[in-house]
């Protein structure tokens, strides 16, 4: 399986640029009009063709690839399984109480409490 990706790896970095030489409208990268050793015409139809096989080829180690992918799976039926059964615990589980004194939550609480004690009379400010 490594190979194979490996593979397809090396196929798409050669299609990615066997695609960015090839003449736009616009130039782009392509080798448009310099004197190489093909005419313009010749070079577009080898990149043509080179990247109709490199396509192929990528099409071909994707399938082989998602193919190798799914051969270990097993097959799961969508139909006909049941909500999961709900098991009782083995002993008499006793019931969770919470801590009656020493958390952060009860120091405010008793705090609120203190605070809702006291007058609800306006107080005039104090200066010190």
């Amino acid at each position: 399986m490594t190979v194979i990706l490996v593979i397809h790896l090396m196929i798409v970095v050669v299609l990615i640029g066997t695609v960015l030489l090839q003449k736009s409208e616009g130039g782009g990268l392509g080798m448009g009009g310099a004197a190489g050793f093909m005419s313009s015409r010749g070079t577009a139809n080898l990149l043509t063709r080179t990247t109709a096989v490199l396509a192929v080829g990528f099409f071909a180690t994707s399938l082989l690839l998602s193919w190798i992918a799914s051969y270990d799976r097993k097959p799961a039926s969508l139909i006909g399984n049941g909500p999961p059964a709900q098991t009782q615990p083995a002993g008499g589980a006793a019931p969770v109480t919470p801590p009656t004194s020493g958390g952060v939550l009860d120091t405010l609480k008793k705090s609120d409490e203190q605070q809702n004690q006291t007058p609800a009379a306006p107080q005039a400010p104090r200066s010190q």
